[in-house]
């Protein structure tokens, strides 16, 4: 009678544990799923955020260029007032002279508006102060900041799903560990359930990374 109870148990446990081994396995290929969408959304985002920081670089070389312009336009203006000042141009040049120092001012403050787009962004200035182009075309450059704050917001985002894909890789380590455990139902019971919760923290990561991408 007790070698018959105890052929029962081992029975039981043996259902039990091909169940928890069936239920792990699952688990398994689904979290490694999961993981691999977000190994592949969070690659494009690590890419739009590496080009988004090369344009940081860029549009930064692009705005002192400007101002290296501006400055230099400022010296040459202060140059044209100095002559203006100490008189040394001749009276019957004097026109030319006042010529050439409101040329220089409308260069000086077009190079500003110039570096203030470049610095904002086109839709930040508003139309009516477009300045530069961008090969041929008015409106379409996206400020420095701009940049920056995609940057950033991308940066963010691959952060969200880094830590998703620690939690992924968690939970299938879990699984790993429930399907080894084979002679411990109840261990492995408590297995999954911690595996199923890291496998949420990791979708919930993931999908949060993804709602704040740019």
């Amino acid at each position: 009678m007790l070698k018959t109870k105890k052929n029962t148990d081992t029975v039981e446990v043996s259902v039990a544990s091909e169940r928890a081994e069936a239920i792990g396995g699952v688990l398994i290929a689904f979290f490694a799923a999961l993981m691999a969408i977000s190994q592949m959304v969070n690659g494009e985002l690590e890419e739009e955020m590496m080009i988004a920081h090369n344009k940081v670089v860029n549009y930064s070389s692009w705005y002192q260029s400007k101002s290296i312009k501006e400055t230099l336009k400022e010296s040459e203006l202060n140059y044209l007032k100095t002559m203006e000042l100490s008189r040394i141009v001749p009276p019957e040049q004097n026109g030319e002279l006042l010529s050439k120092i409101a040329e220089v001012e409308a260069d000086i403050d077009k190079y500003g508006a110039e570096k203030i787009e470049i610095l904002l962004g086109s839709s930040a200035v508003g139309q009516e102060n477009w300045a530069q182009d961008l090969d041929g075309e008015m409106g379409v450059i996206t400020g420095v900041q701009e940049w920056e704050a995609l940057a950033d917001a991308y940066d963010a985002a691959t952060k969200k799903f880094d830590l998703g894909m620690l939690f992924f890789q968690i939970s299938i380590v879990l699984g790993a560990v429930c399907i080894i455990i084979y002679d411990n139902p109840k261990l492995q019971k408590a297995f999954i359930l911690l595996m199923m919760l890291f496998g949420i923290v990791g979708s919930i990561m993931s999908i949060y990374g993804y709602v704040i991408a740019p």
